[in-house]
């Protein structure tokens, strides 16, 4: 890869050198044919600088914990790149929500009234989307177009280079990852998609906030502070 391709990428380094193998293979290259097309016709989320901002705020070596999301927020001013986070003066989605519910209950964390979870990404929180882009007002209009198969290389890259990470897994999409991690090197935490429409089906009580914490300490890690200013 020259030069010229890594600076356009915008990934942290410490990724790139574990990913840009992916940046040469047929499917990423259709996949960036793909994305100069949508953003003639379309408005795309998040902005181009923002993409890979999960990877650049977490590099490899710092990831604690991985959340999984499916594809960015799809309206106007609300993704950045981290997957169930929206920039400071967007109104908090559904799911974000109950996942700031879910905390305070278990931790008792309170939380502030934005819902910009960057300080969880300085701290070790990888929070990837499967996939990275979406059309704006249109849910899932980015998937199966290459994106899985590069976050999916993330995953697995974590999970056989590190140890003692702690996965949050929560819904169906993100339970199809589980079979690329060691549960005996790694933790994972499963339940429902924090979505209104099943969140009282086992995400409410999860507990998983606390669990991941006691599980970094006893493995002399340490843990994340879920609340935020």
């Amino acid at each position: 890869m020259s030069q010229t391709e890594q600076q356009a990428i915008k990934i942290e380094q410490s990724w790139l050198d574990r990913l840009k193998g992916e940046f040469q293979k047929p499917y990423f290259i259709n996949l960036k044919a793909f994305l100069v097309k949508e953003r003639q016709h379309y408005t795309i989320y998040p902005p181009g600088g923002q993409i890979f901002e999960a990877f650049n705020r977490t590099p490899f070596n710092n990831v604690k914990v991985v959340i999984l999301g499916q594809d960015p927020y799809h309206g106007a001013g609300q993704a950045h790149g981290l997957c169930f986070s929206v920039n400071k003066g967007i109104v908090q989605p559904p799911s974000l929500k109950n996942i700031i519910k879910e905390i305070e209950s278990d931790t008792g964390d309170k939380q502030p009234a934005h819902g910009d979870l960057s300080e969880w990404a300085e701290q070790g929180v990888f929070l990837l989307n499967t996939s990275l882009t979406v059309r704006a007002a249109q849910a899932n209009s980015h998937q199966n177009q290459g994106w899985e198969t590069f976050t999916d290389e993330a995953i697995k890259q974590l999970a056989q280079h590190r140890q003692h990470l702690v996965f949050m897994l929560w819904g169906s999409k993100a339970h199809a990852k589980e079979k690329y991690i060691d549960a005996s090197k790694h933790l994972i935490l499963k339940t429902v998609h924090p979505s209104p429409l099943s969140a009282y089906n086992g995400f409410f009580g999860c507990k998983h906030f606390s669990q991941c914490n006691e599980y970094l300490k006893a493995h002399g890690i340490e843990p994340i502070n879920w609340s935020r200013s």
